[in-house]
């Protein structure tokens, strides 16, 4: 992602929207620290560039990571933080589920807790990581950490008897959000 930005912001690279699933990991921002409790999980904490505090990316869950010129489509980081998270609740409301934002935390949150998590970095007017969407993530991911540093909980979207929720499917459509509300934001 770095040197994707690093290109973008150089116009060697054009911008990409990269959508994914990873293997357990534990990340933590810039000014995240170690707060992982020591539980015999096992992955890796990885120490990134992004902002925020530790958090946990993993099966079942949906990664959107755009690398995006802010300054190319005139749109400041915090007009960008709700772009990210309009894209998300645009898709999930798409699904039928009720979710939202709340004042002071960044984010997608159902009533029972946080849904999808930002972490960002902007270098150069290069935003890059992105946002994370719980779809069926095991909770026991979670409850080793202090996601986010927020102290709430981190919940899953879930499926509705008799329906499944293909990730790919679902990372097609939030992609498809999202780069719908880019090109609105950009005329």
């Amino acid at each position: 992602m770095q040197q994707r930005a690093a290109e973008v912001a150089a116009g060697t690279q054009g911008e990409v929207v990269w959508a994914c699933e990873h293997d357990p990991v534990y990340t933590t921002g810039r000014r995240g620290i170690d707060n992982r409790v020591q539980t015999g999980l096992d992955a890796p904490l990885i120490h990134t560039d992004r902002g925020g505090e530790t958090t946990f990316h993993g099966p079942g869950q949906v990664m959107l990571y755009p690398v995006i010129s802010l300054r190319r489509h005139a749109i400041s980081p915090r007009g960008y933080v709700h772009l990210l998270e309009q894209s998300c609740i645009d898709c999930l409301k798409e699904m039928g589920a009720s979710v939202t934002r709340r004042e002071g935390l960044p984010g997608v949150w159902a009533e029972d807790g946080k849904i999808a998590a930002i972490g960002l970095r902007i270098s150069g007017g290069v935003a890059y990581h992105g946002m994370a969407l719980n779809v069926d993530v095991d909770a026991k991911w979670f409850a080793a950490i202090n996601a986010c540093g927020t102290g709430l909980s981190s919940v899953n979207l879930g499926a509705k008897p008799g329906r499944t929720l293909p990730l790919d499917s679902l990372a097609k459509t939030w992609a498809a959000h999202f780069v719908r509300l880019l090109s609105a934001a950009s005329n």
